[in-house]
């Protein structure tokens, strides 16, 4: 083939190189990628857009996992800005509790196993009082545990706050695009494995903890997905890594509290 006149020698011996460099992985991660919308921000920047963007969306569902001594826990999470939010939260051999949370009320609803684990100040519920709660909306007690640790999860800033300390180490990674026609009803392997969606990775942390994250670069720079690696507490060992995904952003839902 052969090349038009006035491409120059130089323009050919740039061009060439800047392919092999590409080809063998030699640019560094946080080489600006021109087909990116987050080319000109750095690690930093983008992050926080993502985080405003993120706090800022008007409703918002998270799936949560991570674990404890007792097993894994998951959690799915439905929260708007009006402050309602439903959650069901299963913690492992501890069982399953549900929350609903309107008008800001509160009622839970517990399986036997999460009631046989509750423990409050009067002490472990006997087998009558379980038998009795199990599969009922109650209001919780002020003290109870569990309802106070589902309840956190209505607040995305428990998640959003295990990276934002640090957002100022952000560093950039690849920018990823589902392939075009792609036959998989759940997107390539290389867009964000939550969503399928276009995806910008981030990395980030300090002082042991680390995490990384999947922002969207398709629409508004939410932050699709984040694991963190809390790091040594104060006794040196390490907490368990959690991991969320978040979706259905600005998608309204309606919730009705349960009659007890």
């Amino acid at each position: 083939m052969r090349l038009p006149a006035r491409v120059s020698a130089a323009a050919l011996s740039a061009a060439t190189a800047l392919v092999l460099a590409t080809a063998c992985d030699l640019l560094p991660d946080d080489a600006p990628d021109a087909a990116a919308p987050y080319a000109r921000l750095t690690g930093p920047e983008v992050t926080n857009k993502a985080l405003a963007a993120t706090r800022a969306a008007k409703a918002v569902r998270m799936t949560v996992r991570t674990a404890t001594p007792d097993g894994p826990v998951e959690a799915y999470v439905a929260t708007d800005v009006r402050g309602a939010c439903t959650v069901t939260l299963s913690m492992g051999a501890a069982g399953t509790l549900e929350l609903v949370r309107a008008g800001g009320t509160v009622r839970t609803r517990s399986d036997a196993a999460m009631l046989r684990a509750a423990s409050t100040a009067r002490g472990p519920r006997g087998d009558a009082e379980v038998e009795r709660l199990t599969g009922r909306w109650v209001e919780p007690a002020a003290d109870d545990r569990q309802a106070k640790t589902a309840e956190r999860y209505c607040d995305r800033e428990t998640f959003l706050g295990l990276l934002a300390p640090t957002s100022g180490t952000a560093r950039k990674g690849r920018t990823t695009a589902p392939a075009p026609d792609s036959p998989s009803p759940d997107g390539p392997a290389s867009a964000d494995p939550a969503s399928g969606t276009p995806a910008l990775a981030v990395t980030g942390g300090a002082d042991g903890r680390t995490w990384s994250a999947s922002i969207a670069t398709d629409g508004r720079p939410y932050l699709l997905k984040l694991r963190a690696a809390p790091g040594p507490d104060g006794t040196g060992h390490g907490a368990a890594p959690v991991t969320v995904e978040f979706s259905e952003f600005d998608k309204p839902f309606t919730v009705r509290q349960p009659k007890p």
